[in-house]
C-alpha cells in the first residue's frame, strides 16, 4: 500500500510559477511510476505528466510542454512537479498518482494508477 500527499498549490498570477510536491509513503518508492493529473471544473480529468521509475524517462500532454517540468528523488521518495509560466487555463485541482512498475517506462493513462492523492488547488488569475 502507498500513501501520496500532494502539497505547493495555491494562487498565482498569470505567468508566474509553483512547484508541487507529492510525497510519498513506503521503502518501494523507486519502483513505482509516478504521474500528475489535473481536473478543471466540469471537466474530465486529464494526464499532465508521467515520470518512469528510475527517473530516466518523462512524458507531459501538449499543453504544458517547456513549461512543466516532472522530476522525482527516490532517496526522499516524492516526486515534483515544476509550474512555470502558467496560464488561467492551468487552473484545476492537480493530482498525483502511482502505480508499481514492474519496467522504467512511463504511464500515461489514469486507468493505469493504483494510488492517488486527494488533490492539491492550483489557481492561475488573469
Amino acid at each position: 500500500q502507498v500513501q501520496v500527499v500532494e502539497s505547493g498549490g495555491g494562487l498565482v498570477q498569470a505567468g508566474g510559477s509553483l512547484r508541487l510536491s507529492c510525497a510519498a509513503s513506503g521503502r518501494t518508492f523507486r519502483t513505482y511510476g509516478m504521474g500528475w493529473f489535473r481536473q478543471a471544473p466540469g471537466k474530465e480529468r486529464e494526464f499532465v505528466a508521467a515520470i518512469s521509475r528510475s527517473g530516466g524517462s518523462t512524458d507531459y500532454t501538449d499543453s504544458v510542454k517547456g513549461r512543466f517540468t516532472i522530476s522525482r528523488d527516490n532517496a526522499k521518495t516524492t516526486v515534483y512537479l515544476q509550474m512555470n509560466s502558467l496560464k488561467p487555463e492551468d487552473t484545476a485541482v492537480y493530482y498525483c498518482a502511482a502505480r508499481y512498475a514492474m519496467r522504467d517506462t512511463v504511464m500515461t493513462a489514469g486507468r493505469e494508477y493504483e494510488y492517488w492523492g486527494q488533490g492539491t488547488q492550483v489557481t492561475v488569475s488573469s
